[in-house]
């Protein structure tokens, strides 16, 4: 056992940490760099306009699936808000918040 306080960092946490946050940085900077040398189709650029909703989505089918009423009527809260605004921000936390309350409730 070493005799650093609790909250010392490792240089090797430290490091992994930092090379994982370049590589993230590349790899996006790199995305957009070679996207913006592309001529890309109309179908492509749309493909890009929404893969951000497809991978939410992706994301919370598996939830659903095995959900109860609490993350369906979420769900719905969500579909709804966003529909009304338009503010997908807005209706994810709507639906969020929906989910907990109920949970707290049961």
């Amino acid at each position: 056992m070493s005799s650093s306080p609790a909250t010392a960092l490792e240089p090797t946490t430290v490091g992994v940490v930092l090379a994982m946050a370049v590589v993230t940085y590349a790899t996006k900077a790199g995305g957009l760099w070679l996207v913006g040398r592309l001529e890309l189709t109309e179908r492509a650029e749309t493909a890009l306009e929404v893969l951000p909703g497809v991978i939410v989505v992706s994301i919370v089918a598996g939830e659903l699936v095995e959900g109860g009423p609490e993350e369906w009527l979420g769900a719905a809260v969500v579909a709804l808000v966003a529909r009304k605004t338009e503010r997908l921000p807005l209706a994810l936390v709507a639906g969020v918040g929906t989910v907990v309350l109920l949970r707290g409730s049961a």
